[in-house]
């Protein structure tokens, strides 16, 4: 490039060829030469660096001008909005414009700031869409944190709000917030040693027991009206009036959940991990049911676009399509999950998968369990896994209806290492019973099992349930008066860790002149009780006897 760049300076035609001034400027140009004019040939090496150096950051736009009519790009992929924005600055520029860089560069020490500087091409929003919501403007937020959104989760008008409301909802929401932090870091410290409630603590849990008892038992004639009119008006484009169905406080904790769960998919759409409802799903049809998905699943691209997908409820295959679906089902010669059936009774059968020998099952569950689950990484390596799927039969086949997956070798004794039940299966029970039935293997395995980190909101709740549960009903069968927790950890398998979190939950562990005691509270104990006499022979319960399994060798 210095070569052809002192060639042309000096006259040389970019064919080759000299004409008269050419060959006169040349003539010029040696004569100085010849006189010493060594400045001018510094001058022309820091342009010909100049000149390489932005040779190779910009494209010969001039060439590709010639053999296109259409308007050159900028920098930043965007047809340039003014001449001013492209940069045309190659070695085969024409002599006028050469002369004139050399004229701009005999003021080499002057700041370069001639040239365009190029966009950054940093969005925020893209103005261009829009929220899918009728008469919506894309102005505001639910968070209150946000001047636009693009999502029904975040559209004020959508939840029968305005955009000033929700900035005034979210103030409020921050100060509770700092006034919550600063009351759990005074009662962080010395926690194991007073389990107790503060004063303070009592007042506000009397606080809310009093407003939800003022809660009313059901709508009015005139309410009803206006939840019928407002349901007829909008139909699904708004969300159904809530004032008035239940109290002011669950209420208002319906609306934090709501706002924080806003946020977090403006997380991910501000980073990239989903679009603006493009690469979403938003809907699968599974079996005879339509189901919503509540989070993203990295499902092919040409699949996850579509925004509804069809599910085999046997195989777990994916289709595009309505009736693809239907000639698969015609085809489909399964009828339950892969492996072995090691459980089964009355309807309720589990069944062991191996993700080595049944990869695609286990990768298209793990997909599938991804719509509904937050924590979730583990999508394709399935081979170090056992699944064990739980299913209800009936005459049509085996229905999936929940899942657990635990790793073939633990080191640190996880008995579980992802956990779903199914969304139409939730609220009846089966969640538990695939606790259970986890802690049943590890029994059976003579080991002590916990559910590997971090669990999922939902999965936190029941694992919570399901540890009150086992030691409420450890407690009211023992007849001794010394307990040990590491007995309770052998006889129901349960993580000692585990076990003392529950125990302090519950305000059942105590420090007492430098000992930890557990209490044995009975009106807990008898609170249980009278739910389980209540709930009666439910068919929602693992039996022991109606397993046929043996560990896995290496296990």
């Amino acid at each position: 490039l210095q070569t052809q760049l002192t060639r042309h300076m000096a006259g040389s035609g970019s064919d080759g060829t000299e004409d008269s001034d050419s060959s006169a400027e040349r003539e010029q140009t040696n004569s100085s030469e010849s006189d010493g004019n060594m400045p001018k040939r510094q001058r022309l090496t820091r342009a010909s660096t100049r000149l390489s150096q932005s040779s190779q950051d910009t494209p010969d736009l001039k060439r590709t001008a010639d053999h296109d009519e259409s308007p050159p790009l900028t920098p930043t992929g965007n047809a340039p909005s003014s001449e001013s924005e492209l940069d045309i600055s190659s070695p085969n520029a024409s002599h006028d414009e050469s002369q004139s860089k050399d004229q701009a560069n005999r003021d080499s020490d002057k700041d370069l700031s001639h040239r365009p500087k190029r966009r950054r091409c940093h969005e925020t929003y893209n103005f261009n869409m829009k929220c899918p919501t009728p008469g919506c403007n894309s102005l505001g937020h639910l968070t209150g944190k946000h001047e636009r959104h693009f999502a029904v989760s975040g559209c004020p008008l959508y939840h029968n709000l305005s955009a000033d409301e929700c900035k005034v909802k979210a103030i409020s929401r921050e100060k509770q917030e700092e006034e919550l932090k600063g009351q759990e870091e005074s009662n962080s410290r010395h926690a194991t040693r007073h389990q107790t409630p503060t004063p303070k603590q009592s007042r506000y849990k009397e606080q809310v027991a009093e407003m939800r008892k003022g809660r009313n038992s059901g709508l009015q004639k005139e309410q009803k009206e206006k939840h019928m009119e407002n349901r007829q008006a909008h139909g699904n484009t708004r969300e159904p009036l809530l004032e008035n169905i239940t109290s002011d406080y669950d209420l208002e904790l319906f609306r934090k959940a709501q706002a924080r769960a806003s946020e977090d998919l403006e997380k991910l759409r501000i980073q990239g991990q989903i679009t603006e409802g493009s690469n979403m799903i938003k809907t699968i049809l599974f079996g005879r049911y339509e189901l919503d998905t509540w989070y993203h699943s990295p499902y092919p691209e040409e699949y996850a676009r579509l925004g509804r997908l069809y599910v085999c409820e046997f195989c777990l295959k994916y289709m595009k399509s309505q009736t693809i679906l239907r000639r698969h089902m015609a085809k489909c010669v399964w009828k339950h999950p892969p492996g072995d059936e090691v459980y089964r009774k009355g309807a309720i059968s589990v069944f062991e998968v191996d993700g080595k020998k049944n990869k695609i099952y286990c990768q298209n569950l793990c997909l599938l369990a991804k719509l509904f689950l937050d924590h979730k990484t583990l999508y394709y390596d399935v081979e170090p896994f056992l699944f064990y799927v739980m299913t209800e039969a009936d005459n049509t086949g085996c229905h999936l209806v929940g899942y657990f997956s635990k790793e073939k070798n633990s080191f640190l004794n996880y008995n579980v290492s992802c956990i779903l039940t199914m969304p139409q299966y939730m609220r009846q029970g089966f969640g538990k019973m695939l606790i259970d039935f986890s802690y049943l293997l590890s029994k059976v395995e003579e080991k002590v099992g916990s559910p590997e980190r971090p669990l999922s909101d939902l999965g936190l709740i029941s694992y919570r349930s399901y540890w009150k549960e086992v030691l409420l009903r450890y407690m009211y069968n023992f007849q001794g008066k010394e307990i040990s927790i590491k007995e309770i950890s052998q006889e129901t398998a349960v993580n000692p860790v585990d076990i003392v979190s529950t125990l302090q939950s519950l305000q059942m562990l105590k420090y007492w002149k430098g000992k930890h005691l557990v209490l044995k509270r009975q009106d807990l104990i008898d609170e249980w009780k009278a739910k389980e006499i209540k709930r009666g022979n439910s068919n929602k319960t693992i039996d022991p006897s109606s397993l046929k399994w043996t560990p896995p060798k290496g296990t």
